[in-house]
């Protein structure tokens, strides 16, 4: 195989997945508040790349056989902060543009398709602010909160203007926008964060939200931490990743919604090639000329010769699970993946969210790329 120079990860900005779920108008099949106890304790016992016992590190990972589902083992929050003193008010420009003045932070409704604002809120250690939650939130703190979306991606306004919030963080990932509209006539303050998800702006987005809430200093700590965290994660699997980029695992990242007959492929600039580099894969996209979002076609499919196939476990599930996209593609089949079902589905809500909880994605997948093993 030709070798190609690593790239640096993408910076391009857009929520892709966003845009592809309200293009589409599936639902987002994120999970729901039954499925979060299930996954939560389904993680217990499962090893952090660290923990690892050598004899389960694959000398090729190439030549594992089988699919597996990476699980983070520890989804529990651990804010940097207890009870912060937001120093209101506080007026601000957004991402946007928008100039918003916030006058109290004591009803925070914080909503994007990942949770990945509210799981901000709660590493910022103002969990008790939150009054509503998204589907997506998947914290045992915030269970008993309301759902204020619905169908994985649209914003209730019904729902949200009966919790009374004093502020809304949000971002364009949810719609429909005439809601945003609908909360700032009605006098509540509504601050818009990046949409984009990636290993580029995990500082700055964190900061977005602490800013607006009131507490700047925590929002640095927070960033701070994180990426240290992040840094750590991936000191660790450049351990154990091969260092040839002809032995790194050839890797797409699929997104499927069988019942909807959506099926695409991530490209460059879409998170899906930060994250297949940050674990030590080598993300085809660039090779193959693939950006943003597109249909799954045969020719990019045999274009591409995977190695490895990412996907978020409900858009797996939706297909029919690996023997399903299989046959939906025969052309798959026929690859290094299918040959040897090579698949690592990971929860919906956390594999392209990005936030906190980035490092323990990034861990969590690598444990099933190179420690597929220890998972049995």
């Amino acid at each position: 195989m030709t070798q190609h120079p690593r790239r640096a990860v993408s910076r391009a900005p857009g929520a892709v997945l966003a845009v592809l779920l309200l293009a589409t108008g599936c639902g987002a099949s994120l999970p729901g508040p039954d499925d979060r106890g299930a996954r939560a304790s389904s993680a217990g016992g499962v090893p952090t790349l660290a923990e690892v016992d050598a004899a389960d590190l694959l000398t090729d990972p190439r030549e594992w056989q089988g699919p597996g589902t990476a699980v983070v083992s520890d989804t529990g929050a651990d804010p940097v902060a207890d009870e912060p003193r937001p120093e209101l008010p506080v007026t601000l420009t957004d991402v946007q543009g928008t100039e918003v003045t916030v006058t109290d932070v004591s009803r925070v409704l914080a909503l994007d398709v990942y949770g990945t604002l509210s799981r901000t809120v709660v590493e910022l250690g103002l969990a008790d602010r939150l009054v509503g939650r998204d589907v997506s939130t998947q914290l045992d703190e915030l269970d008993d909160l309301p759902l204020v979306t619905q169908n994985g991606h649209d914003l209730n306004a019904e729902a949200i203007l009966a919790l009374d919030p004093t502020v809304v963080l949000t971002d364009t990932s949810l719609g429909p926008w005439d809601v945003v509209l609908q909360l700032r006539d009605a006098g509540i303050p509504v601050v818009v964060t990046d949409a984009h998800r990636g290993l580029d702006n995990l500082t700055a987005l964190t900061e977005q939200v602490a800013a607006a809430l009131g507490v700047p200093r925590a929002g640095q700590r927070l960033a701070r931490r994180t990426e240290r965290q992040v840094d750590a994660v991936r000191a660790r699997i450049e351990e154990v990743a091969p260092d040839a980029l002809d032995e790194q695992l050839r890797t797409v990242f699929l997104y499927a919604r069988g019942q909807a007959g959506v099926y695409y492929m991530f490209g460059e600039g879409s998170g899906a090639d930060a994250l297949i580099e940050a674990v030590g894969a080598y993300d085809v996209a660039g090779e193959i000329g693939w950006a943003g979002m597109k249909p799954v076609t045969d020719e990019g499919i045999v274009a591409a010769q995977p190695d490895l196939v990412l996907m978020m476990s409900g858009g797996l599930e939706s297909a029919g699970g690996v023997e399903g996209l299989l046959e939906r593609f025969p052309a798959l089949a026929s690859t290094p993946a299918g040959e040897r079902r090579r698949f690592v589905d990971m929860d919906d809500a956390q594999v392209l969210g990005y936030g906190p909880g980035t490092a323990a994605v990034l861990d969590a997948l690598a444990v099933a790329v190179y420690a597929p093993g220890a998972l049995r």
